[in-house]
Formats: structure tokens, sequence, C-alpha cells
């Protein structure tokens, strides 16, 4: 009997490590100026899996990464970065997730990260479509704009 539980629990943690190995890590670096603005993510979007995580590299020491209030996946977690700190975002579920700079949300440095299958571009306008200050939402058009094209 000891040596059945000892063999499922082997089983069981090989398939954690697996699935922990399978995730990928992204990374998104935090900028006093882009090639195109000033004050932004690099790049500003990422399409991962769900599980994945992203890194937000402080390049410049000014900027933080957080998640958008209440415009995330249910279910998901948001989080909130130290001004010139790196932090991890683990993309728990599916869905869209908006993140921005807190010193720079309205001169419209933000990030829309999307974990799982895409969505049709109807959906990601939904998604994005928040109370943002006016250059957020304008970057977020773009991006739809990037999507779009691709």
């Amino acid at each position: 009997m000891r040596a059945l539980l000892a063999a499922m629990t082997a089983l069981a943690l090989a398939g954690a490590v697996t699935s922990a190995a399978g995730a990928a890590e992204h990374e998104i670096r935090m900028l006093g100026e882009g090639p195109d603005d000033p004050m932004v993510f690099e790049p500003d979007f990422i399409h991962a899996a769900a599980g994945d995580t992203i890194r937000f590299v402080a390049v410049d020491g000014y900027h933080n990464a957080e998640s958008i209030r209440a415009m995330f996946p249910d279910g998901a977690e948001a989080f909130k970065g130290e001004i010139g700190k790196d932090v991890i975002m683990t993309l728990s579920e599916p869905g869209v997730y908006l993140v921005k700079c807190k010193s720079h949300y309205g001169v419209g440095m933000v990030a829309l990260v999307v974990a799982g299958d895409m969505p049709d571009s109807e959906t990601l306008a939904r998604a994005v479509a928040g109370p943002h200050p006016l250059r957020a939402r304008a970057t977020f058009a773009a991006i739809l704009d990037a999507i779009a094209e691709k």
C-alpha cells in the first residue's frame, strides 16, 4: 500500500513539474523612451498561454506595472508593482489583461496581454473600452489596430 501511495505521489509531483516547466516567461520592458513615444511598455502587446508569466522589467527607474482595476478575467488576481522594481504577473486565467504604469497612465503607458485563445476584434474592443485617460485610449486603439494588421 505504501509503495502504491509513493508511486501516486511521485506521478502527481512529476505532472506538476512538467506543467510548471511548460509555462513560458515573457518580458515587457518599462521604458522612459520608446521608438515612437515616450513612456512605453515594450512590447505593449503579448499573446501568451494561460499559466505563462509576464516579467515587467524596470529599465528606467520611474515606472511600475499594475493591473487596471476591474479589467482582468474573472478569477485572475490583480497585481501592483513598486516604482522602479521588476514585477511578475502570472496569467492564471485565460482572457484579456490590461496593465498600466500608475505614474504615466495619463500619457498612455498601457499594455494589453491576452492569455489563451485570441478573442475576436469586437471582444477585444469591449475589453479595452473602459474609462481610460485620452492618451491611454489612443494607445489601446493603436494596439488593436496593430493586432488587426497581423
